[in-house]
């Protein structure tokens, strides 16, 4: 396989789980601060700071407010890290490498991304404009990660769709979490007592987490629980150590990748009960930018080994 056409699944891989997930955010977010107590001043700025897009949406917005926050993150072309940019991305990729993919894989990327486009317009999305657009992309997108699971070859290109697939998963579910950690230190001691279940079912339910967490921990929702099973659980496919162990996987079925396994030992050493913080929402965030960091270091070493092929890997 050619190392550009590699290098285009894996993005497009990237770029559609990205897209799902800011959906996933939005939702959670928007879903959360309805239930809220209203003298817990939690604003729409966090989402942007979560995504670390501050200094591009000062750039072009004078407001923090629901409205440009929402428009920034979903429907702002201008905006690299959006989700109608994510998909505009990964419709080109998916669109320069359609020979190597089933076909019913570019028609249902290309009609995502069209009936997204239909919600771009010079004013930002109202609320039920944006419960659409999100529903639409999130079962979107698990519709082509199920047709792809189903209809394509589990060879090389296969492999490296999965490999940015997980790799973009944990690193938005690190960012999901991060709601929690953002909660947590918004609120004073009272605040989150209140507001500690809610919090935690919405991040487990943007997640998809909720019913296997329940089967799994058969107890109330607790934030140590959780922060535990979508860090440490090994089964759930959303959860940080699944994915980095489908990460593993693909380096080792993927040719000159066991030469590379050394870029996932901060991850693993990040994986370990001792190492996560389940009780300070400092503590929390200051350990999942340390993952994101960790998750960075993989994606160079990636670049490295298949990708650049004018260095030798690292």
């Amino acid at each position: 396989m050619l190392s550009r056409v590699a290098e285009r699944l894996y993005w497009a891989s990237r770029y559609l789980e990205r897209a799902e997930n800011i959906a996933r955010l939005a939702n959670v977010y928007a879903r959360m601060l309805l239930d809220l107590p209203r003298n817990l001043d939690l604003g729409w700025h966090t989402l942007v700071v979560i995504m670390g897009d501050e200094e591009p949406f000062e750039q072009r917005y004078r407001r923090w407010d629901e409205r440009n926050v929402a428009k920034f993150l979903l429907l702002d072309r201008d905006n690299s890290g959006s989700l109608i940019s994510s998909l505009r991305m990964a419709r080109e990729n998916v669109r320069t490498t359609r020979d190597v993919l089933p076909r019913e894989a570019w028609e249902e990327v290309n009609e995502i991304y069209l009936a997204a486009r239909g919600f771009v317009s010079g004013r930002p999305p109202s609320r039920s404009d944006r419960e659409r657009l999100t529903d639409l992309v999130i079962g979107g997108c698990q519709r082509l990660s199920g047709m792809l699971s189903s209809t394509m070859s589990a060879g090389d290109a296969y492999r490296f769709m999965r490999l940015g697939r997980n790799l973009e998963r944990a690193d938005m579910t690190t960012r999901i979490l991060d709601v929690g950690a953002a909660t947590r230190m918004e609120a004073d001691e009272a605040q989150r007592a209140a507001l500690e279940s809610l919090l935690w079912i919405n991040v487990l339910r943007s997640l998809s987490a909720y019913q296997m967490y329940r089967q799994h921990v058969r107890n109330r929702v607790k934030a140590a629980d959780v922060i535990r099973y979508m860090v440490l659980d090994t089964e759930f496919p959303r959860a940080l150590a699944f994915c980095v162990g489908q990460i593993e996987a693909s380096f080792k079925e993927l040719p000159g990748g066991t030469t590379s396994l050394s870029c996932l030992s901060e991850c693993h050493s990040l994986l370990t009960t001792e190492r996560v913080p389940t009780e300070r929402g400092d503590d929390l965030h200051r350990y999942l930018d340390h993952f994101q960091l960790a998750l960075g270091t993989v994606h160079d070493r990636i670049a490295d080994t298949w990708f650049r092929l004018d260095r030798p890997a690292a």
